[in-house]
């Protein structure tokens, strides 16, 4: 028991510091958002009833939508806007033409994490070095610089991996919380009337006396929930209890103190609207919040952008991106990754962002779109699941779906006054991305119909080869292939160039699934041709690790032994030339023709030994 509950301790602290890292400093901007924006006048009445405003939506939003009913949502025990993709999918997979929408919808919705991706960082980074400017204006030329050399060294050592530094995490990030609380409370206390705000009829009666200037700042307030989709997708990694008592323990409580703190302030003092956060501390706190503020945001930065890589891998073994570089950051953790491309790719748009916006408040008006878009789809998908995969009766799942709906649509339709002010800028990443992953998919799927065309019956060629075979070499070879029961290109290029044929072959077949894991005793299926000749399929869910080579030992005891100092493993690195009027417009083919060129191939992703790797190609046209 005591252990049990040591585990549980530990798994909530760092719920703490992987989870709610965005979330968490969100009170650096969005109440300045709101009321800079000049649309709403400094009365008691206003603050009130949008701190009221703040805390329902919390409430609405994180609490009741993400923590009480999203969280039930697990797929196999995992979360996240891919594993509620691939259950709500699954659920109508006998209905083909919804199925094939509700795919398009949830992989759009994946990318719109991407345009999140780039905004989250810049705007976190910015808003916490931003508090120099309180200290001394003088500060003001450097925030820039400043911003990019933190965001340049937290990309820099992501090929390190997060072992070392994520033991940190919680802890920081608890005292972050902390402060948050002890700030709060210190302005409270000369102002305990500001709590009157919790009853939700404060913000009904702004709303109702101020429905225009609601839907205006709605684009701004959304910023209090910002990482709320961090909740669903760490589900895997923490469990939904640890995230919940982290949630209502320490992250709620401490977070509506901080506004209602920040509330308090500008009742006593309009003038702090500039940046009500900062100007809660006292002079002497300055310099110790502004470094404890962008250790927080370095540590939420930090946890979108393992996000990031972990997203990219998935969608990967979905089948909707090439096989980027994958480097292992810790022996032990296979889940710990790094990915160059997308890491630096990540860093680019970062820092096009910081230079573009300039200011925490310009990026405040690109921010929203995409994470409201992403909470509206997350709630489609929810019903879906609900209703298909779980039966529950409609009347039931339109109630327990159409609220949050509404409130969803509601912040959404309000961040689209935003749109030219900066709210492009995330939607143009995401269109990028998508128009990436569906051109890579409707190619892939002409490749392979092209493939199957063109294809050679293994079993019938193996007879063939069999009457008069060629020379036998010592060892095992290992061709992998697209579908299984074909002759992979590779191996007949050995045979016409090499002549001979190895005394063990295995024909590979890798298969990934629309399921989180697959366990080991699910891993292969075998099949004997012959010959010393067996055709196996290796079974991976989105979330396993694929390493063909340890998959491959579970062979032994099932009439094989592999060994690896003797196996060569011979890959077909085809030669795409796009044609036209195959199925795609014409830019797209090229499109996929110039990935398919420039990805590094399965020989890394599978954890191949690279110096037994054999590389043949073939051109093939599409």
């Amino acid at each position: 028991m005591a252990t049990s509950q040591s585990s549980l301790r530990a798994l909530t602290l760092g719920a703490i510091g992987v989870v709610y890292g965005d979330i968490g400093t969100s009170v650096l901007y969005a109440v300045k958002e709101v009321f800079g924006s000049g649309h709403v006048p400094f009365t008691t009445d206003n603050v009130m009833g949008i701190l009221s405003i703040f805390f329902w939506t919390l409430t609405v939003i994180i609490s009741l939508k993400y923590v009480t009913l999203v969280l039930r949502a697990d797929n196999n025990g995992e979360g996240g806007l891919v594993a509620m993709l691939a259950l709500a999918s699954q659920s109508v997979k006998d209905k083909p033409r919804l199925r094939k929408l509700l795919l398009l919808v949830g992989i759009f919705g994946t990318c719109l994490f991407y345009g999140d991706g780039v905004i989250t960082p810049a705007i976190s980074v910015l808003s916490a070095v931003e508090g120099l400017e309180v200290v001394s204006p003088t500060f003001k030329k450097a925030v820039i610089p400043l911003t990019l050399v933190i965001l340049f060294g937290l990309f820099a050592v992501q090929k390190r991996g997060t072992a070392d530094i994520g033991k940190f995490f919680g802890p920081i990030t608890l005292t972050w919380f902390a402060c948050l609380a002890v700030l709060g409370l210190s302005h409270i206390v000369h102002n305990p009337e500001i709590l009157f705000a919790l009853s939700p009829h404060y913000a009904l009666a702004f709303m109702w006396a101020n429905p225009l200037t609601t839907f205006i700042i709605l684009g701004a307030v959304v910023l209090c929930v910002t990482g709320g989709e961090a909740l669903y997708a760490d589900m895997g990694h923490f469990g939904k209890k640890p995230i919940r008592l982290a949630w209502f323990l320490i992250v709620m409580p401490c977070l509506t103190l901080n506004y209602f703190g920040q509330g308090a302030l500008l009742l006593s003092n309009p003038a702090a609207v500039k940046n009500p956060f900062y100007m809660m501390a006292p002079a002497w706190a300055l310099i110790p919040l502004v470094m404890l503020a962008t250790m927080a945001t370095v540590i939420a930065s930090q946890a979108l952008i393992t996000g990031a890589f972990s997203v990219t891998k998935q969608v990967v073994l979905l089948g909707y991106l090439p096989r980027f570089q994958v480097w292992h950051t810790n022996v032990r953790e296979t889940g710990q990754i790094y990915m160059p491309f997308v890491n630096w790719g990540l860093f680019v748009l970062i820092v096009l962002a910081v230079l573009l916006f300039k200011s925490s408040s310009n990026l405040a008006a690109a921010y929203g779109i995409a994470v409201t878009l992403d909470m509206l789809i997350t709630t489609v998908l929810t019903f879906f699941v609900i209703r298909y995969a779980w039966h529950y009766p409609l009347v039931l799942c339109l109630a327990a779906t159409s609220v949050f709906f509404v409130v969803d649509l509601a912040f959404f339709s309000s961040n689209l006054l935003k749109l030219t002010d900066g709210g492009w800028f995330p939607l143009l990443i995401a269109a990028g991305v998508f128009t990436v992953m569906i051109t890579w998919k409707d190619g892939r799927r002409l490749l392979n119909k092209k493939l199957a065309t063109d294809a050679i019956d293994l079993s019938s060629f193996l007879e063939a080869v069999f009457v008069s075979p060629p020379t036998r070499v010592a060892g095992t070879a290992v061709f992998l292939t697209a579908a299984p029961g074909t002759v992979p290109n590779a191996m007949l290029h050995n045979l016409k160039h090499n002549k001979v044929l190895h005394e063990v072959n295995l024909f590979i077949t890798v298969v990934n699934h629309e399921v989180p894991w697959i366990g080991m005793d699910k891993r292969l299926s075998i099949e004997a041709l012959g010959h010393d000749c067996w055709q196996v399929v290796v079974n991976y869910g989105f979330k396993n690790d694929p390493d063909l080579p340890r998959a491959l030992q579970l062979m032994k005891g099932r009439g094989f032994e592999l060994e690896p100092m003797s196996t060569s493993y011979f890959l077909s690195r085809d030669t795409i030339a796009p044609t036209l009027g195959s199925g795609m417009a014409p830019w797209r083919e090229k499109l996929f023709a110039q990935m398919h060129l420039n990805a590094s191939g399965a020989a890394n992703f599978l954890k191949l030994p690279s110096n037994s790797v054999v590389e043949l190609g073939s051109k093939i046209e599409i």
